[in-house]
């Protein structure tokens, strides 16, 4: 019967770590709407999470844009339907990819570095020094990256599916030669501004996912270096799991909303 133990104990960890996740979610909520974090703390936090990810987030937009572009062309000029080609790529970054992608770059190159900067302070007895000083740690190192995550993820968003467009159109009109005519009307056509808000409002709940689960996982970090890589780890892949999970129930609501408020809305196909 040691099974038994051991799934109950699996069972037990998983409704403490879900709890704990939540408790420090509230907390974090009640400190943001209690006292907003002074400038000077902000923008050092915004510049590393917004700035510096728009790189990485403009170079990877670009070339999964040119990636669509050449897997989807064959399959459409079977259906000689080459021209409807930019509808679909354009619909796909800034419905779908575009805000995935973001979010999941953001989860790797900043939500990985909170969870180890946090767990490190952790491991250093540095929150522990912070709450001796009568210092709050949830409002001086969550609430700015929780902030920062949150609002500057939709202009990263914007950065992903803009930069898709671009690579997308390149690659459609310059390698594959479709007439740029056709290739940008489909586009206006089946591409619409509910489009690109649907994108950049399931980005916000990516950011807040990533800031959460990613300090959560610093402040509890396990002792030694070893804890620290784990929770770096960690941070980056329920990050990412958590993220196909809310864009799926998203995506699932917003299309039956989309659905009822135009039942008449023009089809791909």
């Amino acid at each position: 019967m040691d099974w038994i133990a051991d799934f109950g104990e699996v069972i037990i960890g998983w409704v403490a770590t879900v709890g704990d996740a939540a408790l420090f979610f509230w907390m974090t909520l009640r400190w943001m709407m209690t006292r907003l974090p002074r400038k000077d703390t902000l923008l050092p936090n915004f510049y590393q999470i917004g700035v510096l990810s728009l790189p990485v987030v403009a170079i990877t937009g670009t070339f999964i844009g040119m990636v669509l572009s050449v897997q989807s062309y064959d399959q459409f000029r079977q259906m000689h339907l080459e021209s409807r080609l930019g509808a679909v790529i354009n619909e796909s970054l800034v419905r779908e990819l575009g805000p995935v992608l973001a979010a999941t770059m953001l989860a790797g190159r900043v939500g990985s570095a909170i969870a180890a900067e946090l767990g490190t302070m952790r491991v250093t007895e540095q929150i522990d020094a912070l709450s001796s000083m009568g210092a709050n740690p949830i409002y001086y190192l969550v609430v700015p990256r929780f902030l920062g995550c949150l609002l500057l993820i939709p202009a990263l968003t914007v950065m992903a599916d803009f930069m898709g467009v671009v690579g997308g159109a390149f690659y459609s009109i310059t390698i594959l030669k479709i007439d740029s005519h056709f290739y940008w009307e489909n586009s206006q056509r089946y591409v619409g501004n509910w489009d690109l808000f649907m994108g950049i409002f399931k980005s916000l709940f990516f950011g807040a996912a990533i800031a959460q689960i990613s300090c959560q996982r610093g402040f509890h970090c396990d002792p030694g270096a070893e804890g620290v890589g784990r929770a770096a780890t960690n941070a980056f892949v329920y990050s990412f799991v958590l993220i196909l999970i809310i864009d799926l129930f998203l995506n699932i609501g917003i299309n039956a909303l989309s659905a009822a408020l135009w039942p008449n809305q023009a089809k791909l196909f």
